[in-house]
């Protein structure tokens, strides 16, 4: 079978999985999306392992659990010797193109205390090309060309200002920001690859594209900022008041009080409560106007490889890294541990197995299976110490009769600089400032460190994890079961890069460089 001669690789940051197929995607419009997604073969229930957005890409490059890569949080180093994604395709002869952001934080073991890469925990995966920085809290190409275009451009931290057109009134969150829709972030990323890679036609290339949005601050364009009517959007699910999920377990004071509605919104979020049905609502609505945005650009990406003859010689990798809850359980953001935060869409195109194109996949997969999966198609072999499994049997009509029955999902949320509202309402140290995940089909357990109780829900009964079992005596065996079995799937996870290798008088057995 021949391997993909060009990959383009599409990151979405903070996307839900419901978005294209689930509770929300009969509400959001994501045409180009969903028409990927019927040319090309639907992951419907994957997740990433792990967030933030530096320790989910850091999974997703690495093939590894956060457990091994350890680059656990924002600002958190990679070890510069753990090999990733772009290291690893460019065994293959692929120059790793990156447009947009890795949010890799370098090992400072690598550079001299001066160097300013370790003042910004945004910089680049080891490995990647840099062609277009588009880092959230740096994009200087992007204010340039804003600049350019003749734009009276206000300091940065203003970018994401919403701007009242009534000189009378406050600015709301709908109101659009200074920036018209065709020189948005996101505007000017795709123009930018397709301006980069119609020169390229003629090569093999290896594109990675990171799109900003639908991340807050949430404010939107014109006509996105009012694209949907908030009225018509359903309500998230979730217990009567954010007192009644507070309650459900000390982490949840946190999780609310550490990402609040308000903080998805600039200058004007002190005036919005999570109790406000319309202000839940409002902020649901610009999230979709921003994910159809990216729709909208996406559909010119796919539409640029049709024009130029490269739409068939092109492998196509769609995801999101984490998800975003959106007001589901009276919380935003995702540093929590429900399924919102974690399941994301997975999407890919592999021109080789057209026939099957259209399927829909239910079997779990996981973001450590991307890597995995990129080097198995080009002919590669999966590096030691990579967590991740292939998916190139799927995409083959195959399902490997062995393949996992559940995921497992971690999640980091303590400070080496400050003490968080999660650490604040647990009483967890630094270190004890972990949970880890173990979802079946039916059940999913949530083991929390520092002694803190578990969580177990019933996904089949309770498929919005509104009610705690753990506490029933009648569930006791199946917190057992779970507990055994996460503990049994973290030891056998554990890093074996060179764990599997012996050294003998023949030299080293079982290495592969």
């Amino acid at each position: 079978m021949s391997t993909p001669k060009k990959i383009l690789m599409i990151i979405v940051d903070q996307l839900r999985a419901d978005c294209i197929h689930g509770m929300l995607s009969g509400h959001v419009d994501l045409p180009h999306i969903k028409a990927l997604g019927a040319n090309g073969m639907t992951f419907i229930n994957h997740y990433s392992v792990t967030n933030p957005c530096g320790p989910s890409r850091a999974s997703i490059f690495t093939g590894q659990y956060a457990m091994n890569h350890r680059s656990i949080r924002n600002g958190t180093p990679l070890s510069d010797n753990i090999t990733n994604l772009a290291r690893e395709v460019r065994k293959s002869g692929f120059d790793p193109l990156l447009f947009g952001y890795t949010d890799t934080t370098i090992d400072p073991r690598t550079v001299h205390p001066n160097d300013p890469q370790l003042h910004s925990e945004e910089r680049v995966l080891p490995g990647m090309r840099e062609v277009l920085e588009m880092r959230y809290l740096e994009s200087y190409p992007w204010r340039a060309y804003l600049k350019s275009r003749g734009y009276d451009v206000p300091r940065y931290e203003n970018f994401y200002d919403p701007i009242s057109p009534e000189a009378n009134r406050a600015a709301r969150p709908d109101d659009p920001p200074f920036f018209k829709a065709q020189d948005s972030d996101t505007a000017f990323l795709a123009d930018t690859l397709i301006r980069e890679l119609s020169v390229r036609t003629e090569e093999n290339w290896f594109a990675l594209a990171t799109f900003l949005r639908p991340h807050p601050p949430l404010v939107a364009p014109e006509p996105y900022n009012k694209m949907y009517d908030p009225g018509k959007l359903p309500l998230p699910p979730r217990l009567k008041t954010p007192e009644d999920e507070a309650e459900v377990h000390p982490f949840m004071e946190g999780a609310i009080k550490g990402k609040t509605i308000g903080s998805n919104v600039q200058q004007c979020g002190d005036r919005l409560s999570s109790n406000s049905d319309g202000d839940v609502q409002l902020l649901r609505a610009i999230y979709m106007g921003l994910a159809s945005e990216v729709d909208t650009h996406i559909g010119r990406i796919v539409g640029f490889l049709k024009d130029t003859g490269q739409y068939d010689d092109t492998l196509i990798i769609f995801m999101a890294d984490h998800g975003e809850m959106l007001g589901d359980h009276h919380m935003w953001g995702k540093q929590n541990p429900y399924d919102p935060a974690y399941k994301v869409p997975l999407i890919i195109r592999d021109p080789a197995n057209a026939k099957f194109h259209g399927t829909i996949v239910e079997a779990f997969t996981e973001s450590v299976d991307i890597t995995p999966t990129i080097l198995d198609l080009l002919g590669r072999h999966v590096p030691a110490g990579m967590d991740g499994v292939s998916l190139k049997p799927f995409l083959e009509g195959r399902t490997p009769e062995d393949w996992r029955d559940c995921v497992h999902m971690e999640l980091d949320f303590g400070e080496p600089n400050q003490i968080t509202p999660w650490q604040k309402a647990t009483g967890a140290s630094m270190e004890e400032a972990n949970l880890a995940i173990l979802r079946e089909e039916r059940f999913k357990l949530v083991h929390f460190n520092a002694g803190l109780p578990p969580l177990l829900f019933d996904l089949k009964n309770d498929p919005n994890e509104l009610e705690n079992l753990a506490g029933d005596p009648a569930h006791a065996p199946t917190v057992l079961r779970l507990t055994q079995k996460l503990l049994s799937h973290r030891m056998k996870h554990a890093d074996r890069t060179l764990a599997d290798v012996r050294v003998t008088p023949n030299g080293a057995v079982n290495f592969v460089e």
